[in-house]
């Protein structure tokens, strides 16, 4: 059987296959272009998916010997030492750690995958393959998509990785929601429930907004409904459907919440 794990992992691989070949074509002069972040050059996205990768593996081989995961004086040395890097340095680094952790990932067997628990510095308890993995995934999927729109405006996020996301974030990581979204930023007299319809890959999911921001059963019957493609799902909670992004099939319908309303509660980090 498929676990989300496996297709995680599964995920992790084809996120990684389709940008390697990409960031090798890229000169010096593109390693220096802005990127979809925008205080981000492309090299510098590469660099925070390098260094993320460093840290990442570091906490899961600690996991996997019964060590303690390195705390923060080694994320900062790891942090101080990709910023230091030339671009096509930080290119050419990000290409061979972010192989590493999808092999080390590629190499957990059935057990592991279901039973190991990975201690992160920032998270309150250890997390699971699926969480740890599906937050590695939720990075390098939207910093691929930074990396590929400086030079496409119609850059998507891959069909695979935001369908697992789509799933991650209804579960293990679902704690993300209430943490990237901003309820202050829209009017209290807005509070309500969306009706999320999601293609390719289909789903159907309820967005609370109010107090707090989280998911929730769908209502059958809400006052919005928010229609979009699965990877256009993925990049507004990520701050990254702005309307020069947005593509048309992208519809909200009933009257309160808009599409800008949302691009507000979720600006991104």
């Amino acid at each position: 059987m498929t676990t989300l794990a496996d297709r995680t992992i599964a995920a992790l691989r084809t996120t990684r296959d389709e940008l390697a070949p990409f960031v090798r074509g890229l000169d010096a002069a593109d390693l220096t272009r802005p990127s979809g972040c925008s205080e981000w050059t492309v090299a510098q996205v590469l660099s925070h998916l390098g260094s993320g990768a460093e840290i990442g593996l570091a906490a899961l081989r600690a996991a996997q010997d019964g060590r303690d995961t390195p705390g923060q004086d080694f994320n900062h040395s790891v942090w101080d030492r990709w910023n230091a890097k030339a671009p096509e340095e930080q290119a050419e680094d990000f290409l061979s750690a972010d192989a590493d952790i999808v092999s080390a990932y590629e190499s957990l067997d059935a057990d592991a995958r279901e039973r190991l628990q990975i201690k992160l510095g920032f998270l309150p308890m250890p997390g699971s393959v699926a969480l740890v993995a599906g937050m590695r995934l939720n990075e390098a999927a939207l910093h691929a998509w930074d990396v590929e729109v400086a030079f496409d405006p119609e850059a998507t996020v891959a069909r695979d990785a935001a369908g697992v996301l789509i799933d991650l974030y209804t579960g293990p990581l679902d704690f993300m929601i209430g943490f990237i979204g901003r309820s202050d930023a829209l009017d209290p007299r807005l509070a309500t429930t969306l009706r999320v319809e999601t293609t390719d890959p289909e789903r159907v999911l309820g967005l609370t907004l109010g107090e707090t921001v989280g998911f929730s059963e769908a209502p059958e019957r809400a006052d919005v409904t928010l229609t979009l493609p699965g990877e256009s799902w993925t990049r507004l909670l990520g701050g990254r459907l702005a309307p020069g992004h947005t593509p048309p099939s992208v519809t909200v319908t009933g009257d309160g919440v808009t599409l800008d309303d949302l691009r507000r509660v979720f600006p991104g980090i």
